[in-house]
């Protein structure tokens, strides 16, 4: 049956190799290229407009935020995503291997866990897939390294018995980056140790890097400015551009931001940085010719959450092309700024709702956008300066979990194999969304 799968993965995907491309895999936050952009060919047009998207496969699951991985283990596509359950009342995260054409559960490795940390619906960060190793990180900052093809532990480290963490409100949710031997992570511990890398095949500590009171959530990236490559690492008080080498710090903008809500992912084009947060709004950083210095070259005006003037953003992370921006701000609110001077050029409540944390991602693919809101909601769009245009949109899967007075989903899908694959508090599923 092994050998049977693997071959009919190897044809599905092999059928639209000539005219529309290969399967892509999505084996980490942010996709194949950490950029949250999805590349595959070969993709439907519109979505149907009435009922639910039809599934490949529905495979229930527990509760949690954290948004599913795609990667082929040994030829065999697979999807990883993590959740949370009880047994008798005690509490355990768990890791979970699903076969990713039949839904299927090939292994699952659980650890007991009592959560602290607010909103303790379960794990909040998307696995990492890499060389046949799975990478995690738990709400309450487990960091595990497993065989992802039987979930054996291989190495494991606890940031807070380990490294003295003192865990952020809403619980450790930054994805590990992986470069070369390397497995990069926000620690958030004692000594320098805000940021730290760990051999990837081991666990054994290689160098730390930072202080900050406060851990944040967005997770780290590699950038080349000046033609040197920087690790980026947005924290509550700082953007900061270390050497991914040997941690040595190269420059560091300060940015403090209310309740250490750096979340979203920073975002480059050519030597420019943004990043955007719900209370203090967006910044955007210019980075010298040589990689060395950085500056805010412009930020909004508003500190508020509710009078805001340009993108405050909570989980999703804004889209910039070089000349616009676009994202979901503090209560719902789609909008469009001109990448240079950060001014608005429109707004609009059509693809999401009017309410506190409202919430969709945004996926660029080709000339378009997929949006997924957190009703649910797929929908295919043009984002331009002139303003959005939705060309459809369906429901892909049911919100699961209350906040502010309705049914949300936090979780971003992932993108891979010609379809869609999404989680609630209940079920992930997979939607074929190939051209047909």
């Amino acid at each position: 049956m092994t050998i049977t799968r693997c071959l009919l993965a190897f044809v599905f995907c092999f059928s639209f190799a000539s005219q529309q491309g290969f399967c892509d895999d999505w084996p980490q936050w942010g996709g194949p290229e950490h950029d949250l952009v999805w590349r595959e060919t070969g993709i439907v047009e519109t979505l149907p407009t009435s009922g639910m998207l039809p599934r490949v496969w529905s495979t229930p699951i527990g509760e949690g935020y954290a948004g599913p991985a795609v990667a082929q283990v040994n030829s065999r596509w697979c999807v990883f995503v993590t959740d949370r359950i009880f047994k008798q009342r005690v509490s355990f995260e768990r890791v979970l291997c699903l076969d990713a054409n039949t839904g299927k559960i090939i292994w699952k490795y659980e650890y007991p866990v009592e959560y602290s940390v607010s909103y303790p619906a379960g794990p909040r960060s998307t696995p990492v897939i890499n060389d046949d190793r799975v990478y995690t990180v738990g709400a309450q900052g487990h960091l595990l390294c497993l065989d992802a093809k039987n979930g054996n532990v291989l190495w494991g480290k606890n940031f807070v018995s380990e490294y003295g963490t003192q865990l952020p409100t809403w619980g450790m949710v930054a994805a590990p980056l992986v470069d070369g031997n390397q497995l990069i992570a926000l620690v958030g511990g004692q000594k320098n140790s805000l940021v730290v890398s760990f051999d990837k095949q081991t666990g054994k500590e290689l160098w730390r890097s930072l202080e900050d009171a406060a851990v944040g959530y967005a997770p780290p990236v590699i950038f080349e400015f000046g033609g040197q490559r920087e690790l980026i690492v947005w924290h509550p008080t700082a953007v900061s551009a270390i050497n991914p080498e040997n941690g040595k710090r190269i420059w560091e903008v300060p940015n403090g931001v209310r309740y250490g809500l750096s979340i979203a992912t920073p975002r480059k084009v050519g030597n420019r940085l943004f990043v955007a947060s719900f209370y203090n709004g967006p910044r955007m950083i210019e980075v010298s010719p040589h990689g060395n210095q950085a500056k805010i070259v412009w930020s909004g005006k508003s500190d508020s959450e509710i009078n805001t003037d340009g993108l405050h953003p909570i989980m999703m992370t804004p889209v910039f092309n070089g000349k616009n921006i676009y994202g979901v701000g503090s209560y719902g609110q789609l909008r469009a700024l001109d990448a240079s001077n950060g001014k608005r050029l429109w707004e609009t409540f059509q693809a999401t709702g009017k309410g506190r944390w409202w919430n969709a991602f945004i996926i660029p693919h080709e000339d378009r956008y997929f949006l997924h809101n957190e009703q649910g909601d797929l929908i295919i769009a043009n984002l331009t300066p002139a303003g959005y245009e939705e060309l459809s949109r369906a429901k892909l899967i049911e919100p699961t979990r209350r906040v502010q007075r309705r049914m949300t989903i936090w979780s971003h899908p992932a993108f891979a194999m010609k379809s869609v694959f999404a989680r609630n508090d209940k079920e992930i599923i997979r939607v074929d969304l190939s051209a047909r």
